[in-house]
């Protein structure tokens, strides 16, 4: 079984467990709230010299 498999099967594991313990509406409010806060979160722990080039970046396009 390759690794990618366990994975998989672990998080199919804890997501059955989670909807059986909190519920289906508790585990979609928490999926919704990581898609969400994930990007928010990462781009708050750039440094300002990465956030610049960040900017940058996204001005020019990418492949240009």
């Amino acid at each position: 079984m390759s690794p990618v498999q366990k994975y998989a099967i672990g998080a199919g594991a804890a997501v059955l467990l989670s909807l059986i313990i909190f519920g289906a509406g508790f585990v979609t409010l928490l999926v919704i709230l990581g898609v969400v806060a994930a990007p928010v979160i990462g781009y708050l722990m750039l440094d300002p010299s990465q956030r610049e080039r960040l900017k940058r970046s996204r001005r020019r396009g990418i492949g240009r």
